[in-house]
């Protein structure tokens, strides 16, 4: 299990009250979860300052020192994605800390994919060479994100949702093939800085979306630096509520989401 954290907007705005100093802060969710759970085995944060992704990682807890909190303070973007890893599959190393980065696709994942050396053994051909030999870790989380990134190569005119469907579709039958009553745990989020899709399966995931500015509760400052031009629109995505407000709704289980035009969350049955 994890806790993941997501951004998208189409101004730039602060995350750090979501990530630090919030009720529920990602920061807050490392140290204790809902469930009592601790997720200390590393840390990353990914944004695009420039449009392209800048992903920073450790191996140590959030919450363990000021490297996450300082990290959260100085990011200013459209698109953010920031995990707190607790290990399941892959020991905790730099190699197997989220988010992974491959271009300008950027990749997260809470869940667990059951007898994972077996499912690996299935998917591991399916895997273009090229992504092949770019995997550094051993966890099934980096594995997916390979998978999926072949299938965006094979088929680039294709909808990302749909090659989310696809994939993920298709990892829960491997697990199913191994043993059929595999409970298989798929939350991810997936995105290029303009587009972004993921999933929910079997672990808790959550959203909130705005459409106007606003002055931040916690901070009692503006996220944004307002353009009185534009509509602010912003999505979070979150695998707890971060922070006290009433907006918060829960993705439905098995399910794929997107982000439409409107920064709203589009979702369909898995």
């Amino acid at each position: 299990m994890c806790r993941l954290y997501a951004m998208h907007a189409n101004e730039p705005t602060r995350v750090e009250c979501s990530l630090v100093k919030a009720q529920n802060a990602l920061m807050l969710q490392s140290k204790g979860d809902s469930e009592g759970l601790m997720h200390g085995h590393g840390w990353g944060v990914a944004d695009y300052p420039d449009g392209v992704p800048i992903v920073e990682k450790q191996t140590w807890a959030a919450f363990d020192g000021e490297h996450f909190s300082k990290k959260a303070s100085h990011v200013y973007a459209k698109t953010v994605i920031a995990h707190v890893r607790r290990a399941t599959v892959g020991p905790p190393s730099i190699e197997n800390t989220h988010p992974f980065v491959h271009g300008r696709w950027i990749f997260a994942h809470n869940g667990t994919v059951p007898n994972f050396e077996q499912v690996r053994d299935k998917m591991i051909e399916m895997i273009d060479p090229l992504h092949r030999t770019e995997i550094r870790g051993t966890t099934d989380s980096e594995h997916i994100f390979r998978y999926l990134l072949s299938l965006f190569m094979h088929h680039p005119e294709k909808d990302p949702l749909k090659i989310v469907r696809k994939g993920l579709t298709q990892v829960v039958t491997w697990a199913q093939e191994i043993d059929p009553a595999a409970t298989v745990g798929l939350n991810i989020v997936l995105t290029d800085g303009e587009r972004m899709v993921g999933s929910r399966m079997n672990r808790t995931l959550w959203f909130l979306e705005r459409d106007r500015t606003f002055t931040c509760p916690i901070c009692n400052k503006p996220h944004i630096h307002h353009s009185a031009r534009t509509d602010y629109r912003c999505l979070e995505i979150a695998s707890e509520p971060i922070t006290d407000e009433a907006g918060w709704k829960a993705v439905p289980n098995y399910t794929v989401f997107s982000a439409d035009n409107d920064y709203c969350l589009r979702y369909e049955v898995l």
